[in-house]
């Protein structure tokens, strides 16, 4: 496929965002695979794991209503920046040089460390389920990432997303089935109920979506805001089909990270020990214990698709990133094209060098994606309304992330005992944060009336239940008090700003940087709007 979807001459727009015309079939499938990584599958059946079957319904259900509360914020973006490459440089245009390079570092770090984590699940299922080694196999699977990416950047990733998307779902839809059949089928759940705690055998339990669901809540809806994979796609998608596109995700998915949270769920009932103690371990460990070597062969086919789908899509952020943002807005006087594919390409391969290393480190997978969606968290509320409200100043976006970010670091690492008047405080600035993600999710459908409505509800009636015993959740903690923070704080320093932004200064602020009435052709004479414009006009019909 990269073969054929390479070009002798690519150029830096269609290395970061394909033209920003794909159609449906290819902007869907690329959607659901990106957002399928080997890492949600991982984690979602370390939280059936930890908490039993209700784990993998608040990681899978919450992780796809997120991806559908964000199209209506992302039908904004696209009106506002129509030809924009990343959201960094579109804080930009709006704000300026520290909002954007604030935004752009927070996705380098949560790209490099979703890449680190994708490489640990690569690695993990290779030392299980071949003679290679954890670190042979992370290298080997980088690697493979890293050429099929390196030539062609996001128009290969989006491209290749649709063949590994038919072959994660084809796979989950014979794995997840067989596997429960061969663990011994119903009479598993009654055989195996000693296993569980009285928690992890509630399907409605309070540990499940204290220290699972409510955190995932606050970080999903922060990646989906700040993550530059998802604005990436964002951009690149026709622009009258980012609704259908996004509940398409949406549904697949919620039904492919249940159902492979459903392999910890097994794994539970039947008493099954981590391999090495390492919870990253569990589905490869449950598909080698029950599956023949074809169905292993499928199995294996899966987790590589879901990991490379996303891994690639990392490198094309991180890419996109330092063409766009770092030299194209901050180096370079007057961006050279193919200036930027250099850059582009020089990132994969740093990108991928520094996650190999990080990878050797073998870190708790659920971990890294709580710690980097509550980081986001601080960003959510500025960026969002800085697409809404013409008062949000430059100045106001910095501020409220900083003292976000202060606040949540030595709340989330607990740094400081939570208690007494300390922890009452933190619960009342949590139950603020409670009420800014209930109205952010149902601002982007409702409108701002509505959402003030819903957020001051959901304060009214979370408050007498969670204050005196939330602080003692400290990620579902650090989450909200991050996003409690910084809306508070740019809405104080925005509030009496007596200027307004005139947001159609966005869409002359950015654009394409390739000349395209200069434009080459392809050495057949075929116009270089190149073979994914084609591919998508197929797919949209």
């Amino acid at each position: 496929m990269s073969t054929m979807i390479g070009r002798k001459k690519e150029n830096a727009d269609g290395y970061m965002t394909a033209g920003n015309n794909i159609g449906f079939g290819i902007s869907a499938a690329s959607m659901t695979a990106t957002w399928v990584w080997a890492s949600s599958m991982y984690a979602s059946a370390t939280a059936g794991y930890t908490y039993g079957i209700s784990g993998p319904i608040h990681y899978g259900l919450w992780g796809a209503l997120m991806i559908l509360f964000i199209y209506p914020f992302g039908k904004r973006i696209r009106k506002v920046a129509p030809k924009a490459h990343t959201l960094a440089e579109v804080m930009h245009a709006r704000h300026g040089r520290s909002s954007q390079l604030m935004l752009a570092g927070s996705n380098i770090v949560g790209s490099v460390i979703s890449l680190t984590s994708n490489f640990i699940a690569g690695g993990a299922l290779v030392a299980l389920l071949s003679p290679y080694s954890f670190t042979q196999g992370v290298i080997v699977v980088a690697a493979g990432v890293l050429l099929y990416t390196l030539w062609s950047g996001f128009r290969a990733s989006v491209l290749t997303d649709f063949a590994q998307v038919v072959a994660m779902l084809g796979a989950v839809v014979v794995i997840i089935p067989m596997v429960f059949f061969l663990a011994g089928g119903p009479a598993m759940f009654a055989e195996g109920a000693s296993n569980l705690t009285p928690q992890q055998g509630n399907f409605f339990s309070s540990d499940a979506f204290l220290l699972q669901g409510a955190p995932y809540i606050c970080a999903v809806l922060a990646y989906a805001i700040g993550n530059q994979t998802i604005a990436q796609r964002l951009f690149a998608v026709r622009e009258d089909l980012i609704k259908k596109t996004f509940v398409t995700a949406t549904i697949g998915y919620g039904a492919t990270v249940i159902g492979i949270g459903m392999l910890g769920v097994m794994a539970l009932y039947l008493g099954m020990e981590p391999a090495g103690g390492n919870v990253n371990n569990l589905i490869p460990q449950m598909a080698s214990t029950f599956l023949g070597p074809v169905l292993l062969c499928v199995f294996f086919v899966m987790i590589l698709g879901a990991l490379s789908s996303t891994a690639d899509s990392d490198l094309a952020a991180l890419s996109s990133i330092m063409m766009a943002d770092v030299y194209g807005k901050n180096l370079a006087k007057k961006a050279s094209p193919k200036t930027m594919l250099m850059v582009g390409r020089i990132t994969m391969i740093l990108a991928t060098a520094a996650a190999l290393v990080f990878a050797s480190g073998q870190m708790d997978i659920l971990d890294l994606l709580v710690f980097v969606g509550a980081l986001w968290g601080a960003l959510v509320f500025p960026v969002i309304a800085s697409f809404y409200w013409g008062k949000v100043t430059n100045k106001a976006f910095t501020t409220s992330v900083l003292v976000a970010l202060a606040v949540f670091i030595p709340v989330r690492f607990n740094w400081f005992p939570m208690t007494g008047a300390t922890g009452i405080i933190f619960d009342i600035i949590s139950v603020v944060g409670i009420g800014v993600v209930l109205g952010l999710m149902s601002f982007g459908f409702f409108g701002l009336k509505p959402a003030r409505i819903i957020g001051g509800v959901g304060v009214l009636v979370a408050s007498p239940f969670v204050i005196g015993f939330l602080h003692d959740y400290q990620v579902l903690t650090g989450s909200l008090v991050a996003y409690a923070v910084s809306t508070v704080v740019c809405w104080a320093m925005s509030v009496r700003n007596k200027e307004s932004f005139d947001f159609a200064l966005i869409k002359k602020r950015t654009g394409d940087y390739d000349d395209r009435e200069d434009e080459l052709s392809d050495n057949d004479g075929r116009d270089d709007r190149d073979d994914l414009d084609n591919a998508s006009v197929h797919a949209g019909q």
